[in-house]
């Protein structure tokens, strides 16, 4: 006979409830692993995507995504014409609000050359752009679909196609467009103000540029000669793509990310004092039976057994109703929640550490129980 799951049974109600209620105190901890996890992917996803060697940046800066960069386009053609470069674009990032559907959308605008380097890795549903303006392939998240149109500055752009993924580090769902769409959204004045402009007789249109040149090396090519000598030139700079995501981490999401890991430490320390709290006071309320048990001879590995089987019951309960509950609601949360597998053994395994060394605590309470109190009032 099995006293754990008999004495399980005697109060399934209770344990039951007890069990949900930790299950939701693991989804909330699984949500927070997950949305740091879905932070530091979205701040690299938009930086990783044209799977390249070398940013080519303003000089000063830090890059397209750290601080504002603006050079002028033909950049592209001095770098192309540089050894060891196979292939070279310019790409252009602005956040811009469109309306559709009767709200505003905030979309991360994302310029590039298509048959370059710097457009979406891979198209999930639909086609790519094909055609030299005014078509669109947006990220999944905005609510987009193939065969709609969306309204940016001035123009309305056909949805063609669909990506996943594609994010800035605001969370922002991001489209992309071609590079002289971008620059043309970029530059592109009110007409009050260009009105205004040609008043005044000033220019009546913002100067085109590009955020950034980004080029790929053949192989076997020295990408550091490359990036010394983009820096001799003084108007530019050059930064690998290691650098660049080093750089993303460290200054543009690092203030959010170490906020999200501080609260999911308070609340991993929360959590297992809550489990622990729940495995003693069940130990405790235990007291006369397991003096019972005692009595009548039971060997203490029997009251042990018990002690720490209904622990393990209830931690690995409470971890399975979490992960069940956060997969089913995590594709409806504002940000994305990104969940691997090895921090959901890793949370098992911390679950399985405070289970044991809080039956330990029982263990101890039990051990020190009189028999003789199962005799009494």
């Amino acid at each position: 006979m099995n006293l754990a799951l008999k004495d399980i049974r005697h109060g399934l109600f209770r344990f039951v409830l007890t069990c949900f209620g930790l299950g939701l105190l693991m989804t909330v901890v699984l949500a927070m692993i997950g949305i740091y996890n879905g932070l530091v992917s979205d701040a690299l996803a938009v930086v990783k995507a044209p799977a390249v060697d070398i940013w080519v940046v303003e000089a000063g800066t830090r890059g397209p995504f750290a601080e504002a960069s603006s050079i002028p386009a033909d950049t592209r053609d001095a770098v192309a014409r540089m050894p060891g470069v196979a292939e070279v674009g310019a790409v252009n990032y602005q956040n811009v609000e469109a309306p559709h559907g009767g709200q505003t959308l905030r979309l991360y605008v994302i310029g590039y050359e298509p048959g370059r380097p710097g457009g979406p890795l891979a198209i999930v549903e639909g086609r790519g752009i094909g055609a030299s303006h005014f078509e669109v392939v947006a990220d999944r998240k905005t609510g987009l679909r193939p065969g709609e149109t969306i309204r940016l500055g001035r123009n309305r752009f056909a949805v063609v196609g669909l990506v996943e993924g594609a994010m800035n580090s605001g969370g922002d769902p991001a489209v992309y467009v071609t590079l002289a769409d971008a620059m043309a959204l970029q530059t592109e004045l009110d007409p009050a103000a260009q009105r205004v402009q040609a008043a005044r007789g000033a220019v009546s249109v913002k100067s085109a540029s590009v955020a950034a040149v980004i080029a790929r090396m053949s192989p076997g090519a020295d990408i550091d000669l490359l990036t010394a000598t983009v820096r001799q030139w003084k108007h530019l700079a050059a930064i690998t793509q290691g650098e660049q995501e080093e750089l993303l981490l460290a200054s543009v999401v690092d203030k959010a990310r170490r906020q999200i890991g501080l609260f999911l430490g308070i609340l991993l320390s929360v959590s297992a004092v809550v489990i622990a709290l729940i495995i003693y006071t069940m130990t405790m309320e235990k007291l006369k039976q397991i003096a019972t048990l005692k009595l009548i001879g039971a060997p203490d590995r029997t009251i042990i057994g018990l002690i720490v089987q209904q622990a393990m019951i209830l931690g690995a309960s409470g971890w399975g109703i979490g992960l069940m509950l956060i997969l089913t609601v995590k594709d409806y949360f504002p940000r994305r929640v990104v969940l691997e597998p090895f921090n959901v053994m890793v949370l098992a395994g911390i679950i399985a550490a405070v289970c044991l060394l809080s039956s330990a605590l029982g263990v101890r309470a039990a051990m020190k129980v009189d028999p003789a109190t199962a005799l009494g009032s």
